[in-house]
């Protein structure tokens, strides 16, 4: 598990950095995924645990059914279980990114076992995002307006249930947001300088 590594920030392949990320459906997070990917990051991606799980039991992969499992492994095994899946993957040495976090207790939960952790979250208009799904045509998204609001409400907060989904309440605590609403090129030169300040802390 990565929790003693050292930040250096004169040396890029020394940082042993963690780096949450957050956002709403749509908003956009693969700009910033790309960016630390080609930086050297180590990629993980809290659905494809979940995804691998559902296949093992027979379930269909949806979003909804992706949702409905993480809430009840947060449930069973405390609201950090998937990020401490995902902490006993890595390695120390290497700087990784933890997509996606969805409840703020993972946050903290990182916050509370490893050294340099780092929130970042992308947020986008609605409409935008709504737009940007439709054009990626993932299997497991909404396929129309009122599908996608139900969804997105439900990331945002999910009010019956504490272990759920909270998007919103990531975006208040997180270390740096993005606004992800204009071209790319904006959007990296934000991230761009995201990525100098983690540097100097």
């Amino acid at each position: 598990m990565l929790s003693k590594g050292k930040f250096d920030k004169e040396n890029l392949g020394c940082l042993y950095v963690i780096i949450g990320i957050a956002g709403r459906i749509g908003a956009g997070k693969e700009t910033l995924t790309k960016f630390l990917r080609d930086l050297g990051f180590e990629y993980f991606v809290t659905s494809d645990i979940i995804s691998q799980e559902l296949v093992k039991r027979g379930i269909p992969v949806t979003r909804e059914n992706q949702q409905n499992l993480a809430d009840e492994l947060r449930g069973k095994h405390g609201p950090g279980a998937l990020m401490k899946m995902l902490l006993d993957k890595t390695q120390s040495g290497k700087n990784y990114i933890f997509d996606s976090l969805r409840n703020a207790k993972e946050a903290e939960f990182l916050k509370n076992n490893v050294k340099d952790f780092v929130l970042i979250v992308v947020d986008a208009p609605r409409e935008t995002r709504f737009q940007r799904i439709l054009k990626r045509g993932k299997p497991s998204d909404p396929k129309t307006w009122e599908e996608f609001v139900k969804v997105d409400e439900r990331d945002n907060f999910d009010h019956a249930n504490p272990m759920g989904q909270q998007t919103g309440k990531l975006i208040e605590i997180a270390d740096y947001k993005i606004v992800n609403a204009n071209d790319l090129e904006t959007s990296l030169k934000e991230i761009q300088k995201i990525w100098e300040l983690i540097k100097k802390n």
